[in-house]
Order: C-alpha cells, then structure tokens, then sequence
C-alpha cells in the first residue's frame, strides 16, 4: 500500500468516528452551556460533605469566635463561642442553625460570654433517633452548661430555640438567671385549638402586613411523609418558600445564607431530626401542663408579621414578662432586625 492511500484510509476513519461522536459532543456542550447559566451555591441537592468543614469557613467571618463541642447526655453538642463575661445561651431555630445569630454574636460578645448552640439534630449537633421533646433537649443544655463549669445562664431562643429554652428556665429555674424568647412560645394547649383553613389573606404576597399561617407545623409531624418528599430540589423549593413567607415584605436572607441552612437539612438524618421537634409537639403540651408559672424575668420579642402568641402566653404563664413587638417585622427577628435586639438584649440581661 502507498503512503498516499494509507494517509487516505486514516483521515477518512477518523472523519468517520468524528460523526459518530459528534451529536454526543453537540448534546454536553449544550448542557453545560445550560448549566452555567444557573447561580452556583451550596445547595441541599448536594447531599455530601461535612457541616464540620462548613462551619470552619463560617466562623473566620466573625473574629474572636471559635467552634467548640461537648458530649452531654450520650451525644455531641456543637457550638460556636466567643466573648467574655456572664454566659449567655443562644439556641436557634428551624430551619437554621447557630449562623442565624451571626449579625448580633459581636456585638453581645463585648459584654457577655457568647454560646450559639446547635441543638439536638441541628447542624453538626448529633442527630439521635430519640429525644426530641423540649423537656429532654432542655437537659442537653443543662449538661452542656455544667460541663462548661456553670452554674446559671442567661438563655435566649428563637423559635424551636425558644421553645427548649422556656422548658429549661422551667424544669431548672434556679439555672436561669433571664429567659429571652423570639417569636414563638412553647407548645401548650392552644396548639390543639389551631385551624385547619388558613386565615384570609394569608398568602397575599402584596401584603407584607399578612398574618402567617404555619401549616408546616402539621406538615412536618407526620411520620415519615416528609422525609420522602422533601430531599434534593424539592427541599430547596419548599424551605426558600418557608424563608421568604415568613420575612417581611422582602427576602430577610440572601440566597448564600440561604444555602447555607439548605445544606445543614439536606442530609436524610438532619430532615428527619428536624421534623422530629415537630412530631413531639404532643409531649411537650403534655409536659408543659406539668410546669409552674416561671418567676424568673422573661424578655418576649416578636415581630407585627409572625407567627406566634408570645404576648398573651408570657402574660399567662410568667410572673415578671417585658412584651417588645417589632414593628414590620417577620419571623426572622435577629436577622432582620439585629440593631433592635441587640439593643433590647443589652438593656435586658444586664
């Protein structure tokens, strides 16, 4: 054979496989070319990686803290700390994590010893199978505040926070030096009287005025149902919903800190730990009809927007209660307005 009609035969096998391979080619450029369209952010579809190494990263942005944890009550408690002076406990809420007190963690750590705490199935907390009612996560913080060498706190939450919190002012009072609770109050017997229609103009987006209806409550009780539907995209889709409904009249949080959370529920073991708060609702009611009126001072902070009876439960149920209403304010208290609760911590606790 020549060296002519051999140069011909290979160009034209390699013209041949260039055809076949084409339409492939043609088909991933294609995709990729719509992939980089979408935003790239930690995102609840990636169901790997560690909120360990998140967490890391996360608190370089606020200088003077540092990640700690403890084993209390046969599971590992996470937290991040900072500061100097009276210890003060900070307990979040779903579906967040200890982050959600980044924008008022500084300024608290000039005057107190501050502790935000990833509760029992939150964030790079362990997630046991049992334990979620408040009773039982109050005396994981009990134990985290003996094995941190004290003696008395003061002690703050924000929503499943501020449930456990209130049930650790009321099964230990003589460690609770002030009680502070955003937004929402622990489940009593009110709950079973909730509605099953939401309200009218419930879901009014032009409203930023609206009263919000927390059908999740429900939702995220029922055995098993959640865990099945809520995983990848759908998990994005309903928690950014949750997010932006319960603001005020615009998105209380950036779609970065938004991933952030997302990313901290999207294991199977953090959705199920965190439905599991909802689905002792029961046992906690039972448990608080158990408890005595707290004499302790409480400070009760919620927004015109929220979800929550906290004015009328404090009322009813503390002896020495300060009611603070934010004015157009959601859910999201210490985020959307850091400077007030700041300033009504400081007056507070003092």
């Amino acid at each position: 054979m020549s060296g002519t009609k051999f140069k011909a035969r290979k160009i034209a096998r390699l013209l041949t496989v260039a055809l076949i391979l084409l339409p492939v080619s043609l088909a991933t450029y294609k995709q990729n070319v719509a992939t980089a369209t979408e935003p790239t952010f930690i995102s609840a579809t990636s169901e790997s990686g560690s909120n360990d190494n998140q967490d890391e990263e996360l608190v370089k942005t606020l200088p003077g803290f540092q990640n700690g944890t403890k084993s209390v009550n046969g599971i590992k408690l996470h937290y991040v700390e900072g500061g100097k002076g009276e210890p003060l406990f900070l307990l979040p809420g779903w579906p967040e994590t200890w982050y959600e007190y980044r924008k008022i963690m500084p300024e608290l750590a000039k005057h107190y010893h501050v502790y935000s705490i990833d509760i029992r199935g939150m964030g790079s907390s362990d997630k046991p199978t049992t334990g979620y009612d408040k009773k039982t996560m109050a005396s994981d913080i009990y134990a985290l505040m003996n094995e941190l060498g004290y003696k008395n706190i003061y002690i703050a939450g924000h929503d499943i926070g501020s449930t456990v919190a209130y049930a650790f002012a009321a099964n230990y009072p003589h460690a609770t030096k002030k009680l502070a609770m955003l937004d929402i109050s622990h489940p009593d017997n009110n709950m079973l009287k909730l509605p099953l229609v939401a309200p009218s103009g419930s879901y009014d987006e032009s409203n930023p005025a609206r009263v919000k209806f927390p059908w999740w409550w429900a939702f995220n009780a029922v055995p098993n149902l959640p865990e099945q539907l809520l995983h990848g995209k759908n998990l994005d889709i309903a928690y950014n919903w949750a997010y932006d409904y319960l603001s005020y009249d615009k998105p209380a949080l950036t779609p970065q800190e938004k991933a952030i959370y997302l990313a901290a529920y999207a294991k199977p073991d953090a959705l199920r730990a965190a439905n599991d708060w909802f689905r002792t609702f029961r046992q906690d009611i039972d448990d608080f009809n158990t408890y005595k009126k707290l004499s302790m001072p409480v400070l009760g902070i919620y927004g015109s927007t929220g979800i929550s009876d906290l004015g009328p439960f404090l009322k009813e149920n503390t002896r020495n209660p300060k009611v603070v209403e934010l004015k157009k304010t959601g859910h999201w208290i210490a985020e959307e307005q850091p400077e007030e609760v700041i300033k009504q911590f400081k007056e507070f606790f003092r």
